[in-house]
């Protein structure tokens, strides 16, 4: 079986990197588990999941163009982006005076928030495709990064609200500070948390995001595994078709970064873009830590980002009994795993619902992050991850491995879906 999934997953990757994840909403539409008939650990029915997986991410992207044309398209990469806007890094005159003479409008000229990091947005000439726009602002750009602004997606799914068990208590963590990036946060709790939104209509609230905030602080019904925290949400999606993207995500953290927020959270998943990278590693560099999700598309899906990008602690999901969840995608490192699956989180509605995903394992790791920084305020990085270390549970094989990363954190931190 691992030799017939080894020659399955080269076939599988080019059919779906025209698919990069998830539809609009920070909420994927899975094959539902009872469609998963593979174990990772037994690799039983691994290279049939595998194939449904890339599937349904076909499946997904076509969707998600379709029904939004005026919004979405395709890059030149083949990921889903803003439609006919390209994006370039550190501008001068020059370039949009040449942009302009081309074709290109100008929607917008900033500065990263927190960053010395410049950018122009470009309307695509008329009838032109992004693609062709693309190419057309590389011949001029003299060497500056060029892309689309390609979209993100969440890495979970919420079940509606129902009935919860009696939950676990909770685990303080006074003075932990923790940012968001994902869609908007219904109150939750009795933390304080600051909201900023970066697209139309935000910050308005999101079952995703909520769910992400409800396992950090908790609620009367879900368990936090940092409760008492301060968290700030920032809302790349508000109520826009093309929410999520890499431009939004890249103005978020830097906002947090202004915030002094020390940890932030991404549970959500797409290609690589050249913008995004340079201010994950400027906000790294003024020591955020950035804890990412590697996503539920599966071992065929192309690296996740931002969880591959060098620096950024990238968390795999594990079910209920300690299993690597079948459909957690991939990035080009792993250094944790934590609870994904038969658990509970909140939705904006406050209710208790089952959730499943590596988005949810994200937040765990983070609030163990969180909580470290808080005791040992200055405490320099390498030193906080040792200690996240030593408390890691080595699941599999013996060692840091590629589905558990170096070891399970918080693996009794989640509330148990009965």
């Amino acid at each position: 079986m691992r030799r017939r999934l080894a020659f399955l997953l080269p076939m599988i990757v080019p059919a779906a990197a025209a698919a990069q994840l998830l539809p609009r909403v920070p909420v994927p539409v899975l094959p539902s588990p009872g469609q998963l008939i593979g174990t990772v650990d037994g690799a039983t029915g691994l290279a049939r999941d595998a194939v449904r997986l890339a599937q349904a991410r076909v499946a997904r992207i076509t969707a998600l163009v379709r029904d939004n044309p005026s919004r979405i398209a395709l890059d030149d990469r083949g990921d889903p982006a803003r439609a006919g806007e390209v994006v370039i890094a550190d501008p001068d005159d020059a370039l949009i005076a040449t942009a302009t003479a081309q074709g290109f409008t100008v929607i917008e000229r900033a500065t990263i928030e927190g960053t010395d990091i410049g950018f122009v947005r470009l309307g695509a000439p008329p009838r032109r495709s992004l693609p062709a726009a693309i190419r057309l602002a590389r011949k001029f750009a003299g060497g500056r990064a060029v892309s689309a602004d390609q979209l993100h997606f969440g890495a979970g799914a919420v079940a509606p609200g129902g009935t919860a068990p009696a939950k676990p208590d909770d685990d303080p963590a006074p003075g932990a500070r923790i940012g968001i990036i994902d869609g908007g946060v219904a109150a939750v709790g009795t933390s304080a948390i600051v909201q900023q939104g970066f697209a139309r209509g935000a910050p308005m609230p999101s079952d995703h995001g909520s769910a992400v905030a409800s396992l950090l602080v908790g609620t009367p019904r879900i368990r936090g595994s940092a409760a008492g925290a301060r968290l700030w949400s920032a809302d790349v999606y508000g109520n826009d078709p093309a929410g999520g993207s890499a431009l939004a995500i890249a103005r978020a953290l830097g906002w947090l970064t202004t915030q002094q927020v020390p940890v932030v959270v991404i549970s959500l998943v797409g290609p690589t873009n050249p913008l995004l990278a340079r201010v994950v590693d400027t906000v790294q560099r003024r020591g955020v830590i950035i804890v990412a999700a590697v996503g539920n598309d599966g071992p065929a899906a192309p690296p996740a980002y931002p969880a591959s990008y060098p620096g950024v602690v990238a968390v795999t999901g594990v079910d209920g009994r300690g299993r690597a969840l079948i459909e957690a995608g991939r990035a080009l490192h792993l250094d944790y795993a934590a609870p994904g699956a038969d658990l509970l989180a909140a939705n904006r509605a406050g209710g208790a619902g089952a959730v499943r995903g590596t988005s949810f394992a994200a937040p765990l790791v983070a609030a163990r992050i969180a909580r470290q920084l808080a005791a040992r305020p200055g405490q320099a990085r390498a030193a906080i991850l040792a200690a996240i270390d030593a408390e890691a549970v080595d699941l599999g094989r013996k060692g840091a491995d590629r589905l558990y990363g170096r070891g399970l954190v918080c693996g009794r931190c989640a509330t148990p879906a009965k």
